[in-house]
């Protein structure tokens, strides 16, 4: 009996620290065995690497004292008539499609980030407030995203782009022009955030942890976000992953429609509208490799989203 004691296992400590919970999580598991979703997850770091040391790229695309009419049309570099440093050629103003490219990462992920996060902060907030309040307040936010709903998020996304830019002047210049993007892109996909958070809390509200807060005498907006809150992220967590796909892809409709980002501070979107004029002439790199990029980008953000709603889903484990 003694010897069966001493051989018995010590019990395993569990982490203290969240990295190292998260380590010991099911998900960092699941992460571990999927190879697509580890290979999502370092395509979309690369690019977002490569959008944040932009500055770093052979030329400023965004100075016109750094470009040559001289230099435009060149092909790539591996072609006969390709010149350094142009690694993937140049475009009809002698812009480095490259550098270009990585400046148009960076715009096109914070127009991304900045989208999703404010139709993030918007639908939660509506999604609480119509789920904890109920009533009169629950149906006129549900009837609002109802009616939004019946219109495709491009659509939204138009509409709003131009009466904001017909009440500010058709002349924006970059940073307003992006402002009224983030407006745009994150007025037009708040509707999930908040039918998704308005389900969840209506359920949660009805549990012992909240009666106990009511009976304690918490406010109702402590309530709801510091009690409530922390237990609806999870399909949040998963709109806004896939969402941020969806908003850099609106956000590249909108400026290969020309309503977008200038063509002083090109987004992805806006240099594919670019090449678009040039494809039939025979200057195919300056549509392909934006397009390629943005396509890579958009894959591995979905790839990471969709992998994310299984690892979130408790039927799954």
């Amino acid at each position: 009996m003694a010897e069966a004691i001493q051989a018995a296992p010590a019990p395993q400590a569990q982490p203290t620290t969240w990295a190292g919970r998260f380590l010991d999580s099911d998900i960092w598991a699941s992460f571990k065995r999927s190879k697509l979703t580890m290979v999502a997850a370092f395509v979309t770091f690369l690019f977002m690497a490569a959008a944040v040391l932009a500055g770093l790229a052979p030329q400023d695309p965004f100075d016109p004292a750094q470009l040559d009419l001289l230099n435009s049309r060149l092909p790539p570099l591996w072609d006969a008539e390709g010149q350094a440093p142009f690694l993937l050629g140049t475009d009809e103003q002698g812009r480095d499609i490259f550098s270009a490219i990585l400046y148009g990462l960076r715009i096109s992920l914070a127009v991304g980030f900045l989208g999703v996060a404010f139709s993030a902060t918007l639908g939660i907030a509506l999604g609480l407030i119509a789920g904890y309040v109920g009533g009169t307040t629950d149906a006129i936010i549900m009837r609002v995203a109802d009616v939004q709903l019946t219109f495709p998020a491009i659509l939204i996304a138009l509409l709003v782009d131009g009466v904001v830019k017909s009440v500010l002047g058709g002349q924006l210049d970059g940073m307003t022009t992006l402002s009224v993007l983030v407006f745009s892109i994150g007025l037009s996909f708040w509707v999930q955030y908040a039918r998704t958070v308005r389900g969840s809390v209506m359920v949660e509200k009805n549990k012992d942890y909240i009666a106990a807060a009511k009976l304690i005498g918490l406010p109702a907006p402590v309530i709801m976000f510091r009690h409530v809150l922390p237990n609806v992220l999870g399909p949040v967590l998963v709109i806004a992953t896939i969402n941020l796909a969806l908003a850099i892809i609106t956000e590249a409709t909108l400026s290969f429609l020309g309503t977008g980002m200038p063509e002083t501070m090109p987004s992805l979107g806006t240099l594919i509208r670019i090449g678009n004029n040039y494809l039939f002439s025979g200057e195919w790199w300056i549509i392909a490799f934006p397009g390629v990029a943005l396509a890579l980008l958009v894959l591995a953000i979905n790839l990471l989203g969709d992998w994310l709603r299984d690892a979130l889903n408790p039927k799954l484990r």
